[in-house]
């Protein structure tokens, strides 16, 4: 597999999850979680999640650009809800089927292959800044709005920009700025119950920290010279650069349905 090395966004999320898939299943079941939460989720902020989503064992739970699964696979040996995973990546598809086996639907998150109301609870994490622009992340809220049950709750992993000009940002990514994600959420119709910074969270435990190192060391190890990767790596350094800068935060929200 190739992938389309002019488009970053394709590198990262098409191509490059699906060689994460292959190198963690390689190294061993231990490994695939920590892998495949790259970019989209660390241990006390899906606990955060959870602990505010109140799921009960079996309740499905859409996973909204779940990537290659982990985030999900998590929710379900944490709390023991069904996520059914939601990706408009071919290859991100794939190899969360090989990882975890669980439901993969290739689909946008402006367009949710459910019926209204259809469920109790949902989560989208760091997805929103993928979509271009103001109207289409609306759009994604308000498929969230639409598919949750009245009173139902969603959670959210959101990267927002705290100054107006930023320096070198990552291709194909808009990130609103807080007062632009408010102004989403009321003409969504989800009100906000809570709200963390990922910053100021827990480090992840040193075995999650070796086994994702040992997954991003195999796959510099294979694919290291490959344009792919390299144009992956760039997006993960662009985005940490700018929140170490303080350019941009990162925040864990809980929503429910009016």
């Amino acid at each position: 597999m190739t992938g389309d090395v002019g488009d970053p966004m394709v590198a990262e999320f098409d191509t490059v999850a699906e060689w994460t898939a292959e190198v963690a299943a390689c190294l061993g079941p231990e490994y695939h979680v920590p892998a495949a939460c790259r970019g989209s989720g660390q241990p006390a902020a899906l606990d955060w999640l959870l602990a505010g989503l109140r799921p009960r064992p079996g309740d499905p739970m859409p996973d909204v650009g779940a990537g290659i699964g982990g985030p999900a696979a998590y929710a379900a040996a944490r709390a023991g809800v069904r996520p059914v995973l939601v990706e408009p990546e071919p290859g991100a598809c794939r190899a969360a089927a090989r990882l975890f086996r669980m439901p993969v639907i290739q689909a946008d998150a402006t367009a949710l292959p459910f019926a209204d109301a259809s469920v109790g609870l949902a989560w989208c994490l760091g997805v929103l800044c993928t979509a271009p622009g103001y109207d289409a992340q609306l759009a994604m809220l308000h498929e969230l709005h639409r598919t949750v049950r009245p009173a139902g709750r969603i959670g959210l992993l959101v990267y927002l920009a705290v100054t107006p000009d930023l320096t070198d940002p990552p291709e194909g990514n808009h990130f609103p700025a807080s007062t632009d994600l408010n102004s989403m959420l009321r003409r969504a119709h989800l009100d906000v119950l809570a709200v963390a910074d990922t910053q100021d969270m827990p480090e992840p435990p040193p075995g999650w920290h070796d086994r994702a190192a040992a997954v991003e060391q195999e796959l510099r190890r294979r694919f290291g010279s490959t344009p792919q990767l390299s144009a992956a790596t760039e997006q993960s350094d662009r985005i940490g650069r700018l929140l170490s800068s303080g350019q941009l935060t990162s925040q864990v929200i809980l929503l429910v349905r009016e």
